[in-house]
């Protein structure tokens, strides 16, 4: 791949460049891999960012320089004119902004043309930023826990939910732990989800303190499964589904089926929940687009 091009994506003019650029040193792994990854995963990524606003997380100078690297908000004032953008509050200080909303292959080339190795969008859409379309856990284990307590965990929520006959549905982080999604899909707004979802994180955690903490604290976190409630907020962000992660490695946030977890949770062998770029469209060829309900299934919370 030539260090810079013109190219048009559906119709849009966009110029590439520093494609030869490393920007995963320990793998080789140039930007141009990444805009290729973007445009091949499009068809399963694009949908779970459609109508939401995105942060980016730009990494111009690769994932080792962390210096450089930077999270973006607001969407860059060099945009294209035809990259669509959402007004959405940003915080007290910030006031409203306008963030990249990613609905087109174009906007998406654009923004892994941008360095913005991973995409952070909202658990709502941009029309309605106070009402989540799902309930997230985020499984994070503190050394020497790993993956597979997390799947331990994931194992139990889903049953738990699974009691009331709701679904989940589960996602590596592409780093180290287990991300859990209950689509909602329905008249529901943060502040029923967030103490909703506080409340399972504690219930876990008193059911087994030993294994699961539910508090913020890092130092509480050693070899245990921190259950992060607290994605669920208006403000907050998560890594999208199908997006890289700035690790060593071209990791991705993957959809994995419950089978998976449970052979992980029950060999110990967590290598079998790591995938990079190219295992994952893999995948998609295979499987389709595993977290697909989470666009649709409509569900109510069960009472606590």
């Amino acid at each position: 791949m030539a260090a810079s091009r013109q190219v048009e994506v559906d119709g849009r003019e966009l110029k590439l460049t520093n494609l030869d650029k490393v920007l995963y040193p320990k793998a080789g792994f140039t930007k141009g891999e990444v805009v290729d990854y973007y445009a091949k995963v499009a068809p399963a990524i694009i949908p779970h960012l459609t109508g939401r606003a995105v942060t980016l997380r730009r990494f111009p100078e690769g994932v080792d320089d962390l210096d450089a690297a930077f999270f973006e908000k607001r969407c860059p004032k060099h945009r294209p004119k035809w990259v669509k953008t959402a007004r959405v509050e940003a915080g007290p200080h910030a006031g409203k902004i306008d963030f990249c909303v990613c609905d087109s292959l174009p906007t998406l080339i654009w923004m892994a043309q941008l360095a913005a190795i991973e995409l952070h969008p909202s658990l709502s859409l941009s029309r309605a930023p106070k009402r989540p379309t799902v309930l997230a856990f985020d499984l994070d284990p503190g050394p020497p826990a790993d993956i597979v307590d997390c799947c331990q965990v994931g194992l139990r929520l889903r049953d738990l939910f699974g009691h009331f006959d709701v679904d989940c549905l589960a996602k590596t982080s592409g780093s180290k732990g287990l991300q859990i999604y209950v689509p909602l899909n329905r008249e529901i707004y943060y502040e029923e989800t967030k103490p909703f979802a506080k409340a399972i994180a504690q219930l876990l955690e008193k059911q087994t303190p030993d294994k699961v903490v539910s508090k913020m604290k890092k130092v509480e976190r050693k070899g245990k499964v921190f259950v992060d409630w607290s994605q669920n907020h208006q403000r907050k962000t998560t890594i999208a589904v199908y997006s890289l992660r700035a690790r060593e490695h071209p990791t991705v946030s993957t959809p994995v089926t419950w089978e998976e977890v449970e052979a992980a949770a029950e060999s110990g062998d967590g290598s079998s929940l790591v995938f990079e770029a190219g295992e994952v469209l893999e995948r998609i060829e295979q499987h389709g687009d595993l977290f697909a309900p989470v666009l649709e299934l409509k569900q109510e919370l069960p009472e606590l």
